[in-house]
């Protein structure tokens, strides 16, 4: 129940507005007393919130029998209200803000640290749709299960290219890193990279074990991020085609060079 009460809330009801309007749908048409007992919202307060949904168009109020009866708004009604004027907000601020970055100040080439696991994803499935060329990866499982839908529809209009790990069938352009002790046990080291057009990457360890990642817009950066999946990648294809002692060879070797 708080749940619902809470997003009503972050789609700009009040706390007493969302409880009104649930309370109204778990009960049908009623009075504003039964609302008030049933929500919690104090008797004080409810004819003010009642009357101000009603405005808004999300309470329906009815004289039957000399009483007052507040029905609610049927819910899918409401839920495209909603939609239609969130649809309405979002376009405005988007045109808006897009206007001032065209006028605004260019930027030197950065790097940018981003926090939070749902910013870093949003950031990462925007920078995937607007890829006009070509995108490249690296990615561990998790990480390639939340970017798989997007990287799919990129991969109709621009080149997909990469690696992935611990991923049984990627997508077709990214290759399967072979199996390996030093990847069964690398524990929480799981870093991705995402690249596009040779302009935007981000880049960092999995989102769920650590919300920081790093986008840069620097091209000594992206070329640097962007030859290092690609010798991944070699390595990758040169040990299948070798024999069966290479990867004891490149387990001695790496150890013998992070050693201190």
């Amino acid at each position: 129940m708080q749940d619902i009460i809470e997003k009503l809330q972050s789609l700009g009801f009040s706390q007493y507005e969302a409880k009104a309007y649930v309370s109204l749908v778990r009960q049908g048409p009623t009075s504003a007393y039964q609302v008030s007992k049933e929500s919690g919202i104090p008797r004080a307060r409810i004819y003010e919130i009642l009357n101000k949904l009603q405005e808004e168009g999300v309470v329906i109020k009815e004289e039957i029998n000399d009483s007052v009866q507040y029905s609610p708004l049927p819910v899918d009604v409401f839920l495209e209200s909603v939609r239609s004027r969130w649809d309405n907000t979002y376009q405005s601020i988007s045109d808006t803000l897009k206007q001032f970055e065209k006028i605004g100040p260019v930027s030197d080439n950065r790097v940018m640290t981003l926090k939070g696991e749902e910013h870093i994803l949003s950031f990462c499935r925007t920078l995937i749709q607007k890829a006009e060329k070509r995108v490249i990866v690296s990615l561990w499982d998790k990480m390639y299960d939340k970017f798989e839908r997007e990287l799919k529809e990129a991969a109709e209009h621009c080149s997909l290219k990469g690696i992935a790990f611990q991923v049984e069938t990627p997508l077709s352009g990214i290759d399967v890193h072979r199996q390996t002790s030093y990847v069964d046990n690398i524990g929480a080291n799981k870093w991705f990279i995402l690249s596009i057009d040779g302009s935007e990457t981000i880049y960092g360890p999995d989102s769920e074990a650590r919300e920081t990642a790093f986008y840069t817009d620097d091209p000594i950066h992206i070329n640097f991020l962007e030859n290092y999946i690609w010798h991944d990648i070699l390595v990758n294809r040169l040990v299948k085609k070798e024999a069966a002692n290479a990867e004891e060879w490149i387990s001695k070797e790496r150890q013998r060079f992070f050693s201190l």
